[in-house]
């Protein structure tokens, strides 16, 4: 015999309670098991091919990690050290480059820089800010043990993580199924698979997008010649799965720069202003459409508040799990409406609709 509807909404109402209350008490320790789990996920359908072409699951997920870690140490090895190294001299270079705004600003308009002016003392303080400041902060972010520890935990644990869930994966899920309730079994798994076909859709296709611009934007600013032109390239790129943020925050920057490295030839800061045009015109007619689709339902106000909103409660992992939490909360919200709309409550006692 089931229990009435209002008792099973009340009991996983309170489990639901209970465990987002939890997930915050332990959400400084999630961080690289949330990171584990995003990479067994994104990895399970090529393990799965794997074994499709005779390999045991073992062998698959041995293959998976082994290629995993070899090509993040050649990225490691390779590019880490340049982009921390561009990273310092843009933050150390930034009081020389407010000074030559402020230059350039006091000569085209002096009346914004008289001695008692707002502009004048703003940018004064900011400067002054960023000398006393910059360098300290990125020593600071460096040489502190403590992030130190916790970036090296996370680079150690996430991919141990991510190796045992990658080999129990199907089981665990399998193991999840059995928990599930056998009266509501089916639309659950329904439901499940949806949130999958979505966040397959968008992490898979939108990593590939911002992978592809990201490449895109740092070789082109760096053929210019740009300063500092491969670490704002792939921040722009790493950025873009935030809608518009990558593109606007990389474009000014990358423009900003190339005022100030190439003030009066006129063909270089246009054509650094053209790349960000090219990406967009690519990433919006191309490359969103056709790795990511339109079929995803993550509406981007809807994306850039959950990320708000997840980053604000859990932190970093906050904003790891904020697309997968938005997925979820887009696809049972639809589910809802939908139950709604086949409801008394909208049809009325009679059953009928004006539609």
């Amino acid at each position: 015999m089931s229990l009435p509807l209002a008792q099973q909404a009340r009991w996983w109402g309170i489990g639901l309670v209970i465990f987002l209350f939890g997930l915050w008490l332990v959400s400084d320790s999630l961080a690289p098991f949330a990171l584990g789990a995003a990479m067994a996920y994104l990895l399970d359908p090529l393990a799965d091919r794997l074994e499709s072409w005779g390999l045991s699951r073992v062998m698959s997920t041995v293959i998976i990690s082994v290629v995993f870690v070899f090509v993040a140490f050649i990225i490691f090895i390779a590019i880490v050290p340049l982009l921390l190294d561009q990273a310092q001299q843009l933050i150390t270079t930034l009081p020389s480059l407010v000074a030559s705004l402020t230059g350039f600003l006091e000569e085209k308009f002096p009346t914004l820089f008289e001695a008692d002016s707002t502009v004048r003392q703003g940018l004064a303080a900011f400067q002054d800010t960023l000398r006393e400041k910059g360098a300290a902060l990125v020593n600071a972010v460096l040489s502190s043990s403590l992030k130190v520890v916790d970036f090296v935990l996370l680079l150690v644990v996430a991919p141990v993580v991510g190796f045992y869930l990658l080999l129990d994966w199907d089981r665990m899920i399998a193991v999840i199924d059995s928990w599930l309730p056998r009266e509501h079994a089916p639309v659950i798994r329904r439901l499940g698979g949806e949130i999958g076909t979505v966040l397959s859709g968008f992490i898979r296709g939108q990593m590939t997008v911002g992978l592809i611009l990201g490449i895109f934007y740092a070789v082109s600013l760096a053929i210019i010649g740009v300063p500092f032109g491969i670490v704002v390239g792939l921040m722009a790129g790493l950025l873009t799965f935030i809608p518009y943020v990558g593109s606007t925050l990389g474009g000014i920057t990358s423009i900003g720069l190339a005022l100030y490295a190439f003030w009066g030839d006129w063909v270089w800061i246009i054509a650094t202003a053209v790349v960000f045009v090219i990406g967009q015109v690519v990433e919006g007619n191309f490359l969103t459409p056709k790795l990511v689709g339109g079929s995803v339902g993550l509406h981007p106000v809807w994306l850039m508040f959950a990320l708000y909103a997840f980053g604000s409660l859990f932190g970093f992992t906050g904003l790891l799990i904020a697309v997968p939490a938005a997925a979820c909360i887009g696809v049972l919200g639809r589910f809802a409406i939908q139950n709604y709309k086949e409801s008394k409550l909208y049809l009325g006692p009679e059953g009928t609709s004006d539609e």
